[in-house]
């Protein structure tokens, strides 16, 4: 994505738009001393839109935040790490509701502009005294400085190894727009979301139905584009609010600058999605997939998914395995069109077939490419127009040891 639209803003996090502050401490879910909760909050009610999991099983923080979200505003999110009060029943709903009265009352907001978020373990009860208790101390933690940004990103990890977040302005009218993001993921990941939960707020002035499309266009090409291992979690979620403090004309598609923004906005997604795909329960690599030539760009997507999702392929670049039959095995076990005598596939710049012939290639620099923290599958199809871009990480023993013993 072209940086000339807009401009990474270094150190910049999801206090950097205008009229927002955020938190985090430690309320007691986590076994450890870590932060396992959080908020952001707006100075202003924000036009806020979301997309969520496409699992049955959705957790009952998603169903008190689709109530909240009905008239396309918010002001706060709530919250937790440890626990992901998922399939918990009538109780778990009631301590989503719970959640949400309790941060309004404590945030001094109106209780339907609070949304309500979850993460870590699936079927336990919210132990809710050690929640009210810490929902109660969140005020005087929430900043809008770098360390109240900072005590956000970490309350919100499970077994992310690392925080996530992004940050550009674009210019709008001459004005200077800041969109920005938080997220965590980092097992459970598959397509149409999973142990994800992402946070974006920018200062734009922009529609609901309008920010609404633009996250589910960015939510796409980036966050449904990833792949860990496969399972898509009961929790995910992506929240995005627009303070509209940055005083700019109403950004919509007819807008000048609305390509900029839209760049921005997506690249920001992009960037956390990479993210998580790289801090992959027990990853060392971050793999990507280039699909070209497909009959659609939809046909793309489905291809790249299947190969950033394959076990075999996954495994392959783990131990830095130039096996290019596992990726053209994933191409043709996709279900979409592919005409089996054209297709072209590199690992990084090293051509491994062409024409869907094996090339002789140097087994030595393909080691040496492989044993890289980045490794990039270009396949070529040459059968229409369709491309697509998908992200995911190798399959190491540490990936079963960690989830393993996840719970006990």
């Amino acid at each position: 994505m072209g940086h000339d639209k807009f401009t990474a803003v270094q150190g910049g996090s999801i206090i950097t738009p205008k009229g927002f502050s955020a938190g985090g401490l430690h309320c007691g879910l986590k076994k450890t001393e870590r932060h396992d909760l959080g908020a952001i909050l707006c100075e202003v009610p924000a036009v806020a839109a979301a997309v969520y999991t496409t699992n049955v099983f959705q957790a009952a923080p998603l169903k008190v935040t689709r109530e909240s979200l009905h008239n396309g505003r918010l002001q706060a999110v709530v919250v937790n790490s440890g626990n992901a009060n998922a399939c918990t029943g009538q109780q778990g709903e009631a301590d989503a509701y719970t959640m949400r009265a309790e941060a309004a009352r404590h945030l001094g907001v109106e209780i339907e502009d609070v949304a309500v978020a979850s993460t870590g373990v699936i079927g336990e009860l919210l132990k809710m005294d050690r929640v009210t208790a810490g929902i109660a101390g969140l005020p005087q933690r929430l900043s809008s400085e770098a360390n109240g940004a900072e005590d956000f990103t970490q309350a919100i990890l499970t077994t992310d190894l690392v925080k996530k977040e992004a940050c550009v302005s674009v210019n709008v009218n001459g004005k200077e727009v800041t969109i920005a993001g938080a997220a965590k993921g980092s097992g459970m990941i598959h397509p149409n979301m999973a142990t994800m939960l992402a946070f974006m707020t920018t200062d734009a002035v922009v529609g609901e139905d309008v920010l609404q499309r633009l996250l589910r266009q960015a939510t796409d090409v980036t966050f449904n584009m990833i792949t860990v291992d496969g399972d898509t979690s009961t929790n995910d979620m992506l929240i995005a609010m627009a303070s509209g403090l940055a005083g700019n004309e109403e950004l919509s598609p007819s807008h000048p600058d609305w390509e900029a923004f839209a760049a921005g906005f997506t690249y920001v997604c992009q960037v956390l999605a990479q993210a998580i795909a790289r801090d992959g329960e027990g990853a060392t690599k971050l793999v990507e997939v280039d699909v070209n030539g497909a009959v659609s760009d939809l046909s793309a997507r489905a291809i790249a998914k299947t190969v950033i999702g394959s076990s075999l392929v996954k495994s392959a670049v783990f131990g830095a395995d130039a096996n290019w039959g596992r990726i053209i095995a994933a191409v043709g076990r996709a279900g979409e069109p592919v005409n089996p005598e054209t297709v072209d596939i590199h690992i990084g710049d090293i051509s491994v077939l062409e024409g869907s012939r094996p090339v002789a290639f140097d087994e030595d620099a393909a080691l040496a490419y492989l044993k890289g923290d980045t490794v990039r599958i270009v396949v070529d199809l040459h059968h229409g127009e369709g491309k697509a871009t998908a992200w995911g990480c190798d399959l190491t023993y540490d990936y079963v040891r960690i989830n393993a013993a996840y719970r006990t």
